[in-house]
């Protein structure tokens, strides 16, 4: 498995995968970045993890350049290292960067298999990040590594029929190649449980959002939601607690000292994630601003699943995939309307049985199809299909608490 933007174990959906196909009885190793508290090689629950030196974050066209090339010549060196030691069949690569592709060919030659597994729309996502769209010359160069990766992979895993449709009209591959493996959360550990007693008194009503806050999440939107209850409404009756982190926290935090709401929001920092179902466990309604955009539209909320986890209601923008997750577990406002947001939480605020009763639903959603014990059925179709079986079936299992956080994933 080769990963970029994040560091094994921390990224959840890799180490979901990787745990369940070693479980399953498949030799997996993952090549990823590190970080100064791992070292660079380590065995965890039987997954080989090798892991380079990380370049530093770079900014504008040169700094992204020096990243993603440096970041694929370690994991090809990386690879090669693997496959002379201890051979591979697979090439499993996870995006953000669609450039793994390069890499998957030079194997090709020697009969290995690749499987895309389609993360984001690293085009789209681009785009969603400048307020001008960005440079169109680099949206068709995205465009083209993600056509790339689409035709040259064996299988292509998406996490959501939006995605596949995507994959189908815009790469032009046949549906019969996409297995669909949505990011939900292993409900053993996402549960309702004792709630941080500390924030749990801090109104009468705790409003949450736990994520990563770069420009195209939209929590600028929660903000000036909370403006419009507290300062408009008069709902002094509420409390916002934001876990996470990201390159917009500084402007978010200007922008709640500016509209005079430091009483009323609390920027945690990241959160531990096996501390997160306790946070989680405190609040009274879920929120998620992701504002329409393609981007967002077409894209599955990791936070969603985890609010639906934990029985908690669910305020939203009226997006494809929101309402695709979360069904009747959530109300929708109009899209990037932050009041109709604001007013979609107050009645929420007001309505404590239909509160109880969304929660209950998300919970029963989970459970019944979009926990990761559903979706690693359709991850072992997908190394069926390539030819390869699991060896046993997957017995349950207590995941180790890895040092990971809560804002490590954001989308897909």
């Amino acid at each position: 498995m080769l990963l970029e933007n994040n560091a094994y174990p921390s990224d959840q959906r890799v180490r979901r995968e990787a745990n369940s196909l070693a479980a399953a009885g498949f030799q997996v190793t993952v090549i990823s970045p590190g970080r100064s508290d791992l070292t660079r090689y380590e065995n965890i629950r039987g997954v080989h993890v090798y892991r380079f030196t990380p370049p530093k974050a770079g900014g504008g066209f040169l700094g992204y350049f020096w990243e993603y090339g440096w970041s694929m010549f370690c994991s090809f060196c990386l690879t090669a290292w693997v496959f002379f030691r201890r051979g591979f069949d697979v090439i499993h690569a996870h995006n953000p960067p669609d450039l793994f592709v390069l890499i998957a060919i030079c194997y090709r030659i020697f009969g290995k298999k690749f499987v895309f597994d389609h993360h984001d729309l690293s085009p789209e996502m681009y785009n969603a990040r400048f307020r001008n769209g960005g440079r169109k010359s680099v949206f068709k160069a995205l465009v083209f590594f993600e056509r790339l990766s689409c035709r040259w992979a064996h299988q292509i895993i998406a996490t959501n029929e939006s995605y596949k449709k995507v994959e189908c009209e815009r790469s032009g591959v046949s549906p019969e190649k996409i297995t669909i493996v949505r990011n939900g959360p292993e409900i053993n550990k996402m549960k309702p449980v004792t709630p941080d007693p500390e924030i749990l008194n801090k109104a009468s009503t705790v409003l949450g959002f736990v994520g990563g806050m770069e420009p195209q999440d939209g929590v600028d939107y929660f903000i000036r939601a909370v403006d419009y209850m507290v300062n408009k409404l008069g709902r002094t009756d509420l409390y916002a607690v934001i876990m996470g982190s990201g390159s917009a926290v500084p402007s978010l935090k200007k922008l709640t000292t500016h509209l005079g709401l430091d009483e009323y929001i609390e920027f945690t920092g990241k959160v531990p994630h096996q501390e997160l179902p306790r946070y989680l466990s405190a609040i009274d309604i879920g929120v998620d601003p992701n504002p329409f955009d393609p981007y967002n539209d077409r894209s599955t909320m990791i936070k969603m699943m985890d609010y639906m986890a934990v029985a908690k209601p669910i305020v939203a923008f009226d997006l494809t995939e929101h309402r695709a997750s979360a069904g009747p577990a959530a109300i929708y406002a109009s899209p990037n309307d932050e009041q109709d947001f604001a007013n979609k939480i107050v009645a929420l605020m007001d309505n404590p049985d239909m509160r109880e009763a969304m929660g209950a639903n998300g919970r029963r959603r989970m459970e019944e199809r979009l926990a990761w014990h559903h979706q690693e059925k359709n991850l072992f179709k997908v190394y069926a299909k390539l030819g390869y079986e699991a060896e046993r079936e997957r017995e349950p299992v207590e995941p180790r608490i890895e040092p990971e956080t809560a804002a490590s994933a954001n989308h897909n």
